[in-house]
């Protein structure tokens, strides 16, 4: 019996043939469609580059020489219009040479004139069997992403009501400024953002301004030409080209200096960046910006310009803090739990009743970051097969223990050593992560970089923090975002 579910036709492919010699174009036509190909034909490169826009083609045959747009700059184009896209030139013996230019610019491969079918036709099969081996990559690298991707864990109504506001903003090419406490999941939002938008499949590239001191941070960003300031021994592109075609993300974009805001002001204005030193050069980037600081305020102070918020501030998105969705502690718990058990090899299993109410009554001022650095301390110190309350940090156990520690110093003691002092006692508190420590003593995270770069302040003094487990290791289905 023959079965009745039939699988999905594959699609049949599509060749573009673009000529102005009309006796040629009539005769690949004919060639490619009796080898069971969807022939489409253009006189001229513009009339090519409709049909581009107008629906998908996996191979374009296009001649070098024509009048009006050339060969090669019909394959420019068409390679920024859609990259996927292969292209076999044709030429005539002369000009092979020519076409060897082009094959370097992006084309797969020429032909060369008087045309012979069997060059033709095997040409067009290898061209076709790259397309679908990219295509296969970029499906499968997707699915890897997807995999291995970290998950916003939680199911209260606050937290579904801001991923809905998420997912509406991803459908657009808007500017998102997501706002809330420090280490609530701003860049896990925005790249949960960036996964639901129609860039996914491009580049996601992150940066903390406030981890760049200021005097890179404008090459960081912009990047720069070979010899434009010392030291600059090669041209090196900034994140704006890393994230050309994809989305950028701009963590603490309060800590970007005036003379960086209005760089960044222009390149939202006008699609254009200037490296430092070098010319302008066109980018495609989808923007979304993070900050834990009032950025009215910080209008107000003169600190940030008015024409640049109101560019950012287009969707505004604010994280809740952990204390406002409190019921999302246990899985949370659960989720780090798994993580951190198989990083370091321990059969923790779960997390006692009494452990438990401790972590739903705490206010957890350090938010989901403070949280995964008392889980994985937990998992560590952990000697059973559950955590205990024992195992939890001191300040979830006794209020004074934590946030109410004292620090004593003697009258006379200079500012700048009292200074030191917070700093390296609150990073010990939160075991070396810098942004929770900023946050924690009403500070920008800028300061305690330029503590540890002036060497008053040394990274080994405190526990490193640490970075959160594969989510594929904590969750049994990967492209939940929910759980």
């Amino acid at each position: 019996m023959t079965s009745t579910t039939a699988a999905r036709p594959l699609r049949t492919p599509t060749v573009l043939v673009v000529d102005d010699e009309a006796s040629i174009v009539e005769a690949l036509e004919k060639v490619l469609t009796k080898e069971g190909l969807v022939v489409r034909t253009a006189a001229s490169g513009q009339q090519a580059l409709e049909i581009l826009r107008a629906q998908p083609v996996q191979v374009m045959i296009t001649d070098l020489r024509m009048p009006g747009m050339t060969g090669d700059d019909l394959l420019k184009a068409a390679k920024a219009l859609t990259p996927e896209v292969e292209v076999i030139m044709m030429t005539a013996y002369g000009t092979i040479e020519n076409a060897v230019e082009a094959m370097k610019l992006g084309a797969y491969d020429f032909i060369a004139k008087p045309l012979k079918r069997a060059a033709i036709v095997a040409a067009v099969r290898k061209a076709l069997d790259k397309h679908a081996l990219v295509a296969e990559n970029r499906q499968l690298r997707a699915q890897l992403a997807a995999v291995t991707k970290r998950p916003i864990v939680g199911n209260s109504q606050m937290l579904r009501a801001t991923l809905e506001i998420a997912r509406q903003a991803a459908a657009s090419s808007a500017t998102v400024l997501l706002l809330g406490e420090s280490g609530t999941g701003k860049e896990l939002l925005a790249r949960y953002i960036h996964e639901h938008s129609r860039r996914a499949a491009r580049p996601f590239v992150g940066t903390n301004c406030a981890a760049l001191p200021e005097s890179i941070l404008e090459s960081e960003l912009f990047g720069h030409e070979k010899g434009a300031f010392t030291g600059a021994t090669r041209t090196r592109d900034g994140r704006f080209l890393e994230a050309n075609t994809g989305t950028l993300f701009l963590d603490e974009i309060g800590e970007i200096p005036l003379h960086v805001q209005v760089k960044l002001l222009r390149a939202l204005q006008e699609g254009e960046i200037e490296p430092v030193g070098g010319r302008s050069t066109k980018v495609d980037f989808r923007l979304v910006c993070a900050t834990n600081r009032d950025l009215t305020e910080e209008v107000k102070a003169g600190r940030f310009r008015e024409d640049l918020f109101y560019r950012i501030n287009v969707i505004p998105i604010r994280l809740p803090p952990l204390r406002d969705r409190i019921e999302d502690v246990p899985l949370l718990a659960d989720h780090f739990l798994r993580a951190f058990a198989v990083k370091h090899g321990k059969a923790v299993e779960g997390v006692s009743d009494a452990a438990l109410r401790l972590m739903s009554g705490y206010g957890w001022p350090g938010n989901v970051r403070e949280l995964e650095n008392a889980m994985e301390r937990a998992v560590v110190l952990c000697r059973g097969e559950q955590i205990e309350a024992d195992d939890l940090p001191p300040e979830l156990r006794d209020p004074q223990a934590g946030h109410g520690r004292q620090i004593t110093v003697s009258v006379g003691t200079p500012l700048e050593e009292v200074e030191r002092r917070l700093i390296i006692e609150t990073l010990k508190f939160t075991r070396g992560d810098k942004r929770l420590a900023a946050d924690l003593l009403g500070i920008a995270t800028r300061t305690i970089y330029r503590k540890i770069e002036a060497g008053l302040v040394r990274e080994e003094q405190y526990p490193p923090a640490t970075a959160a487990a594969a989510a594929a290791a904590a969750s049994s289905d990967p492209d939940e975002i929910l759980h």
